[in-house]
This record gives structure tokens, sequence and C-alpha cells, in this order.
């Protein structure tokens, strides 16, 4: 899951008396530092949702975070000490503290040392004015009864709160959920199968024989080693002598696809030109295989190659 975190830019209208403020342009980037509860847990990838307390202001992904040192003004209440005051714009005195409740002008004063973080997220900005109000905000962090100025959230929630509104352009190419994703059914349910006879004593007879080796790739565990008829097994419903290879999973099914064949002249690979465009099958093509042939491979193998390359 994608974290959000919801994070509180007011601008000059702070209330809380504690600090100097940060230079924020809710647009570009958002500033913190270490004094700041999570200050430390925000990441490149993270979903960066702005508020007022009134309403959202935007949403983006942070693709960047600067980080660095400065020297940073505390104040406090002078009678208990506690940052936990208020500026008062028309009372005096100036200041009241929300802890004890003593009025005063002037807060002490402590100069500390702290780490200082930018976010920048202004490449996917999306302006959320008027879609959701601070109410439906705090709701959807994971402690909506928080004060911190950063509360995490889920993406999850507040993508689908969003979608809500009608906007779905407000969180298009955010993380490439555009809609909410529908929940996939579970469960078993029992069915017919046709089983292959003697799959399992094939497999075993190719393991003691060639090893634990994919005939294509090389060495490989056990396990996802598959026996590889070289003929439709289930036209003909036989298991044949030097009938059948190792092969990788994968490369059993392009195998079988005809994505990938030998060579009856050179007994080199041929792959598929649609498969240049993965270097882990395209750099396959010309190489010997990594199973010494016998003549009963190549007949079956020529077989193969007839089929899906001799329209070619």
């Amino acid at each position: 899951m994608t974290t959000a975190w919801l994070v509180l830019a007011v601008g000059d209208a702070r209330q809380h008396g504690g600090n100097d403020g940060y230079d924020d342009n809710p647009r570009e980037h958002y500033s913190w530092d270490s004094t700041v509860p999570n200050h430390g847990r925000l990441a490149v990838g993270d979903v960066i949702a702005l508020w007022d307390k009134k309403e959202l202001i935007g949403v983006s992904v942070i693709h960047g975070i600067d980080t660095g040192t400065a020297q940073k003004n505390l104040y406090f209440c002078p009678q208990c000490r506690k940052a936990d005051f208020k500026r008062r714009s028309r009372l005096t005195p100036a200041c009241r503290c929300g802890q004890c409740g003593a009025l005063f002008d002037t807060p002490g004063r402590k100069v500390e040392t702290v780490t200082t973080y930018t976010s920048r997220h202004g490449r996917a900005w999306i302006d959320g004015r008027g879609l959701l109000t601070g109410k439906q905000l705090r709701a959807l962090c994971d402690s909506p009864d928080s004060q911190l100025s950063m509360r995490s959230a889920r993406w999850e929630k507040l993508r689908d709160a969003v979608l809500a509104t009608g906007r779905a352009d407000a969180v298009a190419g955010l993380t490439g959920q555009t809609h909410k994703r529908v929940p996939i059914p579970g469960g078993h349910r029992f069915a017919k199968v046709r089983t292959r006879v003697g799959q399992d004593a094939f497999r075993t007879t190719l393991l003691r024989e060639q090893g634990e080796q994919c005939a294509i790739s090389g060495p490989a565990p056990a396990d996802v080693l598959e026996a590889a008829h070289l003929y439709s097994y289930a036209e003909t419903g036989e298991h044949h002598d030097f009938g059948g290879l190792l092969l990788r999973r994968d490369l059993h099914r392009l195998f079988d696809k005809g994505r990938i064949a030998v060579d009856p002249e050179t007994d080199l690979l041929d792959t598929d030109p649609a498969l240049d465009a993965y270097p882990l099958y395209a750099e396959l093509h010309g190489k010997p295989l990594a199973f010494s042939l016998r003549a009963e491979h190549r007949v079956w193998l020529t077989a193969h190659w007839n089929t899906h390359r001799a329209g070619a």
C-alpha cells in the first residue's frame, strides 16, 4: 500500500508560537525539521496532501527530499517553558500559554541545531481546493484525532474519497491508478480435468538422464524444470523414448508455442524476432543447446521446426 501524508500548510495564519515557521510553497515544496513528529518517515514516492485545516489545498507525489542542517529559534513560555502558546494579534499581553495559562509579551528563546527537510513534489501537483473539507481529511488519517502537523494516512482511502467527488482527474497519474480496484473473487471449486498418465515417471526419467539442467538455458533447480515433449502429447498420448527434454517453465511454454525452436541443420536455437524486446530471451538466439542431443531428439526437433518454421 502507498503511504500518504496529510501535512499542514497555513502560511502566515499560524497560531502556534513555538517557532518562526517554514518557507512553504504548496505547489512546489514543503519544509519541516527534526523537531516535528514523523519528520524522518516521509519518503520519495509517498503521496503528499497539503491542507490548511479548512480544506484540501492540493495533492502530489514526493519526487525528492532535500536535507540539511540549520540553527533554529525555538520559543517557549517563560513561566512553564513549554512551546504551546499562541500569539494574539488584538489583545495584550501578546501571548497566552496553552499549558499554564500565563500571559506575556516576550516569549523565552533558545537556539537549537536541527536537521532540515524540504520535499520536492511539483511535477505531479493537482489543485485540491473545494474537493475535501478539513473534517473529511481528518477522518482519512490513521489517527483521526491527532493534532500533529504531519499525519499518516492510507493513499487508497484518500484516492477513493477524491474519486467520490467525481474528480477522477484529481488523482490520475499520481500512482498510475485512476479507479478503485475491483476485488477478485477467491475460494475454490471442484472441476473434472484430464490428467496425463505417466507424466511424473516421464519427468523422473529425464531428470535421471539429463540431470538438473534446462536443455536451453543450462543448470537450474529441479523445482523449475518441466518435462517437455518434443511433439504434441495431446495428439498421441504417448511418452516416446528420447522424445522429451527438461526445460525451464517459461522456456517450455515458448517452445510449445514455437517461439523458440532448434534449427535441425545447425542445432542452434532460433527465437521469434518478437522476443528481441526481451533481453533474457533475445540472447538465446544463435546459441547451442546446453544438452547433447541424440539422433532420436533430432527427429522430433526437426518435426517441431517444420511445424513452426517451415513456412517462415
